[in-house]
């Protein structure tokens, strides 16, 4: 690389750099480091009663501070699982036959950001600091860029962390190193999706994989990221929804199935919203919305336990409760209720002025279902706070649910909301194919009307619901927004670890 292009740090580094290699010192030797111990089971563990299993450790880390006292060192490194302060003195550290390499090598050739390995034991010093008296000291990997400054108090708070979000997002590598508490969200989004997996498996549910790249981009209303398969000579669709599948496998005999489905739509990016997301579905045979409504309940309790030891949790400013049951709201009560109109027996063209009256933007691609949707988004939807099931939908809104069994013209349907948005929807599943086409057929004409998030015909699918798919129920969970919530995090850049950005423009 020119070093026209690097600043004066990095170029001062790229020095160092030589000028070890040319003490024959390796700064990035082989990868083989006989770790022993971690930073937070020593400051958790160690005590006098203790002291003996710690006489001899082996750490490694990135270098985070380092303080010149002369003959000795105080340098704090930081490990996967925190911080802690290495005691480095001259007389116990012999880096090569050299001894005067020491002082040149600590205080001149060794930087912030640096990875080193220590050998030492463990000791408690005189301002009550758990620390590593070290008594082998060994370079592991040369740092050539500088870390942000980020300050430190004297445990090692934070009190000045990067928060500038192009930065974090675009260099997550970095914003992982200096604020500590980002891996502390990723941690928790592992553990969230560890305990549902476990919730299921126990319940008898399986777990399976179906495709990413589709020939038709099926299971959901979604614009699609399109690609072309130069084997076929076809056109591709990333996966906008995996449900068209996962039924395709109820059919085949299994009774619960699910998948954390990794999708793409080709839509929209604000806080909520990620071109790239992750969902879990499921499926569950002989089913009902009505379960899948007390099961979804016991988990999200269960996961607000798991995460936080409680069920009340702080959310932003609000105080959101997690303990089941939860309650449940028709659509059409709930725009009532929020709106003052009825549109529970109107035609298109009654809702259409509605949305007039509201000052709801609508467009001449809308039909019934999606001029409902975007009242209950405009008006409804932001005053649910506390978990609630938005239940029974118009039939025009679902291609792919069950008439209701006492409700004409709705099907039965729920959306879980929570801190005014959606977390979960779920149906007892369409399983008479003959309704199915007809669905399909509709959203056909949709699609003809300009609408580019209408459903396509999807025949294979239609095949599998003629050989018979019995009743069932299914569920969607957007694991980024879920993963929101427990964590309060404002953004769905906050819980991804690499979110899709603008081309970065480099010089």
């Amino acid at each position: 690389m020119s070093t026209q292009n690097l600043s004066e740090q990095e170029i001062v580094r790229r020095e160092k750099l030589a000028e070890l290699e040319a003490a024959g010192i390796n700064p990035y030797p082989a990868p083989l480091y006989p770790v022993t111990h971690y930073s937070k089971d020593i400051k958790e563990n160690f005590s006098e009663e203790t002291k003996e299993q710690f006489a001899n450790v082996c750490l490694a880390g990135r270098i985070m501070s380092i303080n010149d006292k002369g003959k000795v060192f105080f340098i704090k490194i930081q490990d996967s699982k925190g911080i802690i302060q290495l005691y480095v003195r001259k007389d116990d550290i012999c880096l090569t036959e050299d001894k005067t390499l020491f002082d040149k090598v600590v205080k001149h050739l060794v930087d912030l950001g640096d990875f080193v390995g220590v050998t030492g034991f463990v000791f408690i010093t005189k301002t009550g600091e758990t620390s590593i008296h070290a008594n082998s000291f060994t370079l592991l990997s040369k740092s050539l860029k500088p870390l942000p400054v980020v300050k430190r108090d004297e445990e090692g708070n934070v009190y000045d962390a990067v928060s500038d979000p192009e930065f974090r997002y675009r260099q997550r590598y970095a914003d992982l190193i200096i604020n500590p508490d980002v891996k502390e969200v990723f941690i928790k989004r592992t553990t969230l999706v560890n305990t549902i997996r476990q919730f299921l498996n126990e319940r008898g549910a399986l777990e399976v994989d179906t495709p990413v790249l589709q020939a038709i981009p099926g299971g959901a209303a979604a614009r699609p990221f399109i690609t072309h398969h130069n084997a076929l000579d076809v056109p591709f669709y990333m996966r906008i929804a995996n449900e068209l599948y996962l039924k395709r496998l109820i059919v085949g005999g299994f009774d619960w199935v699910y998948e954390f489905s990794r999708n793409f739509r080709n839509e929209g990016m604000d806080r909520t919203h990620n071109p790239e997301f992750t969902v879990l579905e499921w499926y569950t045979a002989y089913k009902d919305y009505y379960w899948m409504m007390e099961i979804t309940e016991q988990l999200f309790e269960k996961l607000a336990l798991a995460l936080h030891g409680k069920t009340a949790l702080q959310i932003g400013d609000k105080m959101i409760d997690f303990k089941a049951p939860y309650k449940r709201v028709s659509i059409t009560d709930a725009i009532k209720e929020h709106t003052g109109f009825d549109v529970s027996e109107m035609n298109e063209a009654e809702i259409r002025e509605v949305c007039r009256q509201l000052h709801i933007h609508t467009d001449e691609k809308m039909g019934k279902g999606k001029l409902i949707d975007e009242i209950f988004g405009e008006k409804a939807e932001k005053n649910f706070i506390q978990p609630t099931f938005i239940i029974d939908y118009p039939v025009e809104m679902s291609p792919l649910t069950k008439k209701h069994r006492s409700k004409p013209g709705m099907v039965e349907r729920f959306e879980l909301m929570i801190n005014g948005k959606e977390l979960a929807n779920a149906y007892s599943e369409l399983n008479d194919p003959i309704d199915q086409r007809k669905r399909f057929e509709e959203q056909a004409l949709l699609m003809e009307r300009g609408d580019d998030e209408a459903m396509f015909i999807d025949h294979d699918f239609l095949r599998a619901l003629e050989y018979g798919m019995p009743p069932t129920s299914g569920i969607g969970i957007g694991i980024d927004r879920l993963c929101m919530l427990l964590t309060n995090q404002p953004s769905i850049q906050d819980v991804l670890f690499f979110p899709q950005m603008r081309p970065e423009k480099l010089d």
